[in-house]
């Protein structure tokens, strides 16, 4: 809750290049060519207070949430061997 962790968020639609100002250099941008389109981001947020911030960025643009994965706990900028799922 108060640690840094890895986190990928899929959401319906897709952002712009602007949006990269909301992500660290370290996230990885994949985009799905389904319908409806959706795009999904990957990377490390440094406490849940900053994931809530960027899930309510995209709530505000209007992209609706599909899914949030934690992958796991940090150490250090490494991402540890804990996996659990949250939907």
């Amino acid at each position: 809750m108060y640690e840094a962790a890895v986190y990928r968020i899929r959401f319906q639609g897709a952002v712009d290049d602007s949006w990269n100002q909301h992500l660290d250099a370290g996230w990885t941008i994949q985009y799905a060519n389904s319908i409806p389109e959706t795009m999904t981001i990957t990377g490390i947020m440094r406490d849940q207070a900053a994931l809530i911030g960027l899930l309510i960025s995209l709530y505000e643009v209007g992209l609706p949430l599909l899914e949030v994965e934690y992958l796991g706990a940090t150490i250090t900028g490494q991402r540890s061997g804990i996996e659990h799922q949250a939907r």
